[in-house]
């Protein structure tokens, strides 16, 4: 199965399902509500790409559907990942990694998460 690229709007639907699912309409629509200031037919617009593009699926029970995810969240992060690495660092990975690290003031912490994750990532066979 080919994954799907989604939207910045979409992911904030996917955010909620991913959780919580099955989701009905409404408790996506109430989840979005404190955040977004998108109308109940934008939602169901977005409900509806997710679905064309093979991120959701849905089953109708009487009047209403809810909602399921056909990805997880890593999956599409995965995609999003490659995608951005291919358009804006020819596809490598180790300037992206330098790039982040001269341009945001990171913290002791993420410092040694990062180290701690490139020594796992060594180990990999």
């Amino acid at each position: 199965m080919k994954l799907p690229r989604i939207s910045e709007a979409e992911w904030d639907v996917m955010k909620v399902i991913w959780p919580a699912y099955p989701c009905s309409a409404a408790q996506i629509i109430a989840g979005l509500a404190s955040s977004k200031d998108w109308s109940v037919g934008t939602i169901k617009t977005l409900l509806n790409r997710l679905h064309s593009k093979g991120a959701l699926r849905f089953e109708k029970i009487g009047k209403s559907y809810l909602y399921y995810p056909t990805v997880t969240e890593e999956q599409l992060r995965a995609v999003e990942t490659k995608s951005f690495v291919d358009r804006v660092f020819d596809g490598e990975f180790s300037p992206m990694i330098a790039h982040f690290v001269r341009s945001q003031k990171l913290s002791d912490k993420d410092l040694n998460d990062l180290e701690r994750i490139l020594k796992e990532g060594r180990r990999k066979p």
